[in-house]
């Protein structure tokens, strides 16, 4: 029997999740409207509009499906320590190399945006600082090099 993978994922993109499912449960009858005017057009070989409306309304189904899916396996991560860096916490790191010091929210896969400051708990810096608490010096091992930053603050 194989292991069932939960996937990690703060309370805010659980919630985006459910709001994008919405969102597509939305515009479904308009995508089926779209394909049922497309195909009263005629010949379905030579039929353009057809054709995408039909692209257009099996992305959407496949999109819902995904999404249901992550929600099915959804491990909501709430943290409740501030003490050491988990799913959900906002990081203070300073980089040694060049004494930058960046916020961070550490989030789940799918929530991962960095230019709002959020990276996963999967990728080689989230990795290297899991579980590990303010003042710790830690080795990032990335694919381009290896770096060390200081976790300066860990708050919920």
């Amino acid at each position: 029997m194989r292991d069932i993978y939960f996937q990690k994922m703060t309370p805010n993109g659980y919630q985006q999740i459910l709001d994008e499912i919405e969102a597509l449960k939305k515009d479904r009858p308009a995508k089926i409207k779209q394909l049922q005017e497309a195909r009263a057009l005629g010949d379905l070989s030579e039929n353009a509009e057809y054709s995408a409306a039909k692209r257009d309304l099996r992305h959407l189904e496949s999109r819902l499906r995904y999404l249901n899916k992550q929600l099915q396996y959804a491990e909501i991560v709430n943290p409740q320590d501030d003490s050491k860096v988990d799913i959900g916490t906002t990081v203070k790191l300073r980089f040694e190399d060049d004494d930058d010091i960046e916020t961070y929210q550490i989030v789940g896969k799918h929530e991962v945006n960095v230019d709002e400051q959020k990276i996963s708990f999967d990728s080689p810096i989230g990795r290297a600082i899991m579980n590990k608490s303010a003042g710790t010096t830690v080795t990032v091992s990335a694919p381009a090099c290896s770096y060390k930053v200081k976790i300066i603050e860990v708050k919920i």
